[in-house]
């Protein structure tokens, strides 16, 4: 337990009721989790739900309601008011947990792609160069060795400060981090300090929540301001508008251009990359084991990191070679089998992630290149019909399908799709299942199949539900059953 005031400390609140001497069990911002003597922050507008949400967590037992609308009425409980209540949340979870994140050294990576491969290229690397690390992303949250399963690219404040609590307990000296828009949106990591933060690149996605482009930059950037050190791609349109926003040390990458990293000497196979990276007149051959020249600006920019808070050039190197892939992205999962086409896994739902895995596919595909796609129900509609011709625009030939509709009729989810579409390649197979069996079936020798939209998901989400779906399980039956 902890006092109030404790709670609340750095906090600016007026406190209507109550006293800041009361020791407090725990705090919580879904009412369904509320028990007796909880602070329970409203995060909800009253007159959107929060009306409904609070009634529910007074009758479970709140003993004070965290608020930032100075309502004239009796709640049945305590009332604290607040400027930002995502902000008061975030900073009273920290307080909670007695502010593990001041003992971690935490970095941050933001982007509409490449976040989950960049956390993990920087945690085989930290490990490599001897620190125990910790990850929280898209796949999967990890201390050390330890899985630990993921809800959210980025955990919300409570959740999100329980792990930096066990990661602190456990001795972590690095955290890596995934730090999605929504995350900085919702201020989950407001009040963190950054020791680096790495920007990959910005695309549309997620305008369903930020309804506009410039919200989605302004959600991005947030993190450049917390960050003592910023790492971003010069290659990106948007390099200048983060360095204006940067309040420490920034630091530019680049796969075109000299930067202050930079690579040339490229090349590019089916299994891996390999290029000589250029910092500070030093040069040194990379070799990454996954393919397509996004993943080598992926890489650059990790570097780029690692060389900035002091890890040598040849740990990063050793780090690169350790890492053999990263689940559902460019996963080739074929070469376990004996045939003679490819097939790759890739979590690609964005234009710009499927623009860049068909690329790269394109770049060692010697037959034809065959897409596997769809689009996500209760998401942004205005990508779907983008996503169709860049599908059908890069493939030799295309299979529409479902991904994971949510409460949408697949089919109306694909007539979305195919209004971007001006080629005749392509076919339409709602049953995800039924689209994979026929792209293998259809594969010639030489021919490279790409399954885009869920990459590391073991599940799909349908209108009654969650139901069990992995793309690793279902090729490997499908492959036993023809060959």
């Amino acid at each position: 337990m902890k006092r109030l005031k404790d709670i609340l400390s750095e906090i600016e609140f007026n406190l209507k009721n109550g006293s800041l001497e009361d020791n407090i069990n725990s705090i919580e911002y879904d009412s369904r989790k509320v028990t007796e003597g909880d602070v329970f922050f409203s995060i909800f507008p009253y007159k959107d739900k929060g009306e409904g949400y609070i009634k529910d967590a007074v009758l479970k037992g709140a003993e004070y309601i965290v608020m930032d609308e100075d309502i004239d009425m009796d709640f049945g409980s305590n009332v604290i008011i607040v400027q930002n209540v995502r902000e008061a949340l975030a900073k009273s979870c920290q307080n909670l947990y007695d502010n593990p994140q001041r003992k971690l050294n935490i970095i941050g990576v933001t982007g509409t792609n490449g976040k989950t491969t960049s956390t993990y290229m920087l945690k085989e690397i930290l490990e490599y160069s001897g620190f125990k690390v910790g990850l929280i992303g898209t796949i999967a949250n990890y201390i050390g060795k330890d899985r630990i399963p993921s809800t959210n690219t980025t955990p919300e404040a409570k959740e999100l400060m329980q792990l930096f609590r066990k990661m602190a307990d456990e001795n972590v000296d690095y955290v890596v981090m995934e730090v999605s828009s929504h995350s900085l949106a919702l201020h989950r990591v407001y009040g963190i300090d950054f020791i680096a933060s790495i920007f990959t690149n910005l695309t549309q996605d997620h305008l369903d929540f930020h309804k506009t482009f410039e919200n989605y930059f302004n959600a991005k950037v947030k993190l450049f301001e917390k960050s003592r050190i910023s790492i971003i791609n010069g290659d990106s349109e948007y390099c200048s508008r983060i360095i204006s926003k940067c309040l420490g040390e920034h630091y530019t990458y680049s796969i075109k251009d000299k930067a202050d990293a930079y690579a040339s000497d490229i090349e590019i196979t089916s299994r891996k990359s390999r290029y000589t990276i250029n910092y500070m007149g030093q040069k040194e051959t990379m070799t990454i084991n996954i393919p397509g020249k996004y993943n080598i600006e992926n890489s650059l920019g990790v570097a780029l990191a690692c060389l900035k808070i002091g890890i040598p050039i040849s740990k990063i190197k050793e780090g690169f070679n350790k890492l053999t892939g990263v689940s559902g992205r460019c996963e080739i999962v074929s070469s376990k089998y004996s045939i003679d086409f490819d097939i790759i896994l890739d979590y690609a739902h964005s234009p710009d992630g499927l623009l860049n895995i068909l690329k790269t596919a394109r770049e060692f595909t010697k037959g034809r290149l065959i897409s596997v796609f769809g689009c996500g129900g209760d998401r942004d509609k205005t990508k779907r019909p983008i996503m169709g011709k860049i599908g059908t625009d890069l493939s030799d030939f295309s299979i529409i399908t479902s991904d994971n509709p949510r409460s949408e009729e697949p089919l109306s989810i694909i007539d979305d799709i195919l209004a971007g579409i001006t080629k005749d390649n392509y076919i339409v197979e709602e049953d995800r299942k039924t689209a994979i069996k026929k792209s293998i079936e259809m594969a010639e020798p030489a021919d490279v199949i790409v399954i885009a939209g869920k990459g590391h998901e073991d599940y799909q989400i349908l209108k009654t539900g969650k139901i069990h779906f992995d793309e690793r399980e279902l090729v490997d039956k499908i492959i036993k059953e023809l060959y």
